[in-house]
């Protein structure tokens, strides 16, 4: 009931700004359901010609994964985009269930983002190769300052910039650029 009242919230807000944002549930829309074989997921990336996958790591409590969720994820063009580059994939990392890891060993959410990724706040985007490595660059943790931000954060790893530059120093040239054009 809190979620349809902040969706119809955000909605309201964004027609009123003048805006031509479509909002979907990001549940549904965003991110790709899982059986949590993730030797798998690389092989359904690699078939479905994605540049990497995407992975949010995440909690029920966390107000900035919920702030994502609204704000950013929940917008069509973000949904859109990402799901033509990326296979994403949720993780609870307070979570019990057992899945398969990139190596093809069992563990539990929990355990794969705590001692596999190092995740200790959310919300963390990680974004893995496919060849199910975590791209060294390519990693976000917090929430982006804006839809925007996040798209471009997609285009960074897109344009295996990471392989050059920090993704702040991506955003630093990026503005630079708009600004002088």
């Amino acid at each position: 009931m809190m979620s349809r009242m902040l969706f119809m919230v955000l909605f309201l807000f964004f027609a009123g700004a003048g805006q031509a944002v479509e909002l979907r549930d990001p549940g549904s829309y965003f991110f790709t359901e899982t059986f949590g074989d993730m030797t798998e997921e690389i092989e359904n990336a690699k078939d479905e010609d994605k540049k990497a996958i995407l992975i949010m790591f995440e909690m029920d409590e966390c107000p900035y994964c919920h702030r994502m969720k609204a704000t950013v994820l929940n917008r069509k063009d973000v949904q859109d985009f990402f799901k033509e580059h990326f296979l994403i994939l949720s993780m609870d990392v307070e979570g019990d269930q057992e899945i398969t890891d990139f190596n093809g060993e069992m563990t539990v959410q929990k355990d794969f983002a705590l001692k596999q990724f190092r995740v200790r706040a959310t919300p963390v985007f990680q974004f893995i190769d496919l060849e199910g490595k975590p791209i060294k660059r390519a990693r976000f943790t917090g929430a982006t300052g804006s839809a925007e931000e996040f798209m471009l954060l997609g285009q960074y790893v897109i344009d295996r910039e990471y392989e050059k530059m920090s993704f702040t120093r991506y955003k630093r040239e990026r503005l630079n650029a708009e600004n002088n054009s």
